[in-house]
Parts: structure tokens; sequence; C-alpha cells
């Protein structure tokens, strides 16, 4: 039997760069597409597609160019940027999106398709602890974009038969590339201001609790998500999980656990109105019963793993 081939699109990214890095230490084979080259070492080794998402065509030939089995599609344009972008924007998430799936929908060797929903699908009324089916009105162009999508991965799977799997991420925080342009990178880029002369200035109010997580989680929910047979699987749609939930002042908190000179001000931007539409945490019980979600790092393991990798010391395993 032929070895699964796994392709990354957006593989430049935050996430992308972290499944790429677990796929290659799993020793599957793997192929990364995105419109501009990785710059993380550890897959600089992998065959390289430069591809438009957007690009029905190009994608088309060159996932059966690699006789791809497995998509895992990251590319997307994220809540703040979109909110300055929202033509450019709803454009990538949407037509990228549907590209996908309209090639798997007609490609019998691709298996399954996973592609990341998000917490930004809730909007104003979700509430504080958002249900798996809770109120989704979303208030920005990356939340919309993500509702719509989340309907589209459920039409093509009743009608077309796609395998398309999805979780509701929260804000997540690694070590290995940047973030993207989304309205919780405060906490990834604080870790790169920790003994800064002046102090960090967050984009956020210090009592904004928003749900987090650490990518060796977010790797792990696909991970698990995509190895269970579909038949266990009740939504169609995207399952909510939950790791953590905090605000900027006990994150900094945190910190100053590890760094006691740390300082910081908060000085709220256009950012603050859109984390005040989504929740501060997950309600998870569907996740956690039909695929046996459950995180492995809290708080300060997070905060221990960030400021270690920052010092060239080791990082967090990948959960097994």
């Amino acid at each position: 039997m032929a070895q699964d081939v796994h392709c990354i699109i957006g593989a430049s990214g935050q996430l992308g760069t972290e499944m790429a890095l677990s796929l290659k230490a799993a020793g599957e084979r793997v192929v990364l597409m995105d419109i501009k080259s990785p710059s993380h070492d550890g897959i600089l080794d992998l065959p390289f597609e430069q591809t438009d998402v957007c690009d029905l065509q190009g994608l088309a030939h060159r996932l059966s160019k690699h006789n791809v089995s497995h998509v895992h599609h990251f590319a997307a344009a994220l809540s703040a940027r979109g909110e300055t972008e929202p033509q450019w924007a709803w454009d990538l998430n949407m037509r990228g999106l549907l590209n996908v799936l309209e090639i798997a929908a007609g490609v019998d060797g691709l298996a399954q398709v996973f592609w990341p929903s998000s917490i930004a699908v809730f909007g104003p009324g979700s509430g504080a602890w958002a249900a798996q089916d809770g109120h989704r009105l979303p208030g920005t162009v990356y939340g919309i974009s993500k509702n719509a999508g989340e309907q589209w991965c459920n039409w093509y799977h009743r009608h077309r038969g796609v395998d398309v799997r999805s979780v509701r991420y929260p804000g997540l925080i690694g070590t290995h590339a940047p973030p993207g342009g989304g309205t919780t990178d405060y906490a990834v880029e604080v870790f790169d201001h920790l003994n800064d002369a002046e102090p960090y200035t967050c984009f956020l109010a210090e009592d904004t609790q928003l749900p987090m997580m650490h990518m060796d989680d977010a790797v792990l929910a696909i991970t698990q998500l995509m190895s269970v047979p579909r038949s266990a699987l009740r939504c169609t749609e995207a399952y909510n999980i939950q790791a953590m939930s905090f605000d900027p002042a006990t994150l900094f908190a945190e910190i100053r656990r590890h760094v006691p000179n740390f300082r910081y001000r908060c000085a709220p931007d256009f950012r603050q109105d859109i984390a005040a539409g989504w929740p501060g945490a997950l309600e998870d019980s569907m996740a956690r019963e039909d695929w046996g979600w459950k995180p492995t790092v809290d708080l300060p393991e997070l905060v221990t793993s960030m400021i270690a990798a920052r010092k060239g010391q080791p990082q967090l395993s990948q959960p097994t």
C-alpha cells in the first residue's frame, strides 16, 4: 500500500510550520505549499511548491503531481489584517477553501481534508462560555469567512462525500514562526520583548480574557481528530476545543515569575473591539466525547516553554 502524502497549504505560517515539523518527525511524507517560501530550518529539506491557493488549476495540478492523500489547509487572512483589507481577506479565505474542497470532491485518492475554523465565528451575544452550537453572529471579515467556511465544509461532506474535519481554534501560541496578524498575537510577540528597556505595549486591555492554546496542543488536536473513524464524529462543521483562558494581566504576572523586571503597558487599539465580541472560553464536551480531546499544556508550562525557546533551551516536546 502506498504511503500517505500530506500536503500543507500555508506551510510558511504559524500552524503550517508546526504541523510540518510534527509530520516530519513522525516519518510522514510531506509536501509544503505556500505563496512564500518556508523559513524554518527544520523544514527546508521538504518538497516545496510555490502555490497560490486561489489558483484552482495550479493547485489541482500540484496536488495531483505529488499524489496527495491528506490536505491540511491553513492559508488564511487572519482577524486583524482582515479588517484592514476585507475584500482580499474574503477572497483568500473563501476561494481558497472552496478550491480545496472542489478538488477533494473530484479526486478519489484524496482521503481527508483538515481546515481550521476559529473562535471568531462567535460574535457579540455568544456569552463568556460559548457552547458547541452557541450563538454565531461574527463581527469581523475573518469570523464571517470562518462561519461560512464551516457551512461549506458541511455541504461538501453531505453532498459530495468529502471527509473534511475542523476545529475552532482559540489564540495559538508557539515558537517556530511569527504570528500572522491575529487579535491574540500579543501573547506570542510579548516573549520577544521581555528584556526591553521600554515597557512592552499590549494592544488589548489587561482584563480581556480570551481562549488560548499552545501549539503542541493545536497539532495534537489535528492528529487526534484525523485519526478516528468518520462514523465516530457527530459534528460536520467544526468542534469547539478549549485549553486555557487568560487575560494579559494574568499572562504577564506569570511571565514575571521568570522575569521579575518585565514591564508592560496596555494601549488598546482597534483589536480591542474585535476581542470584545469573542467568548472567554469554549465548551468542548463534544470533542472530548467523540475523539478524546484533552489538552496537555497549561499556562505555567506555556510560559516556561516560550521563555526557554527564546533562550535557546529545549522546548516542550510534541505530546503523544
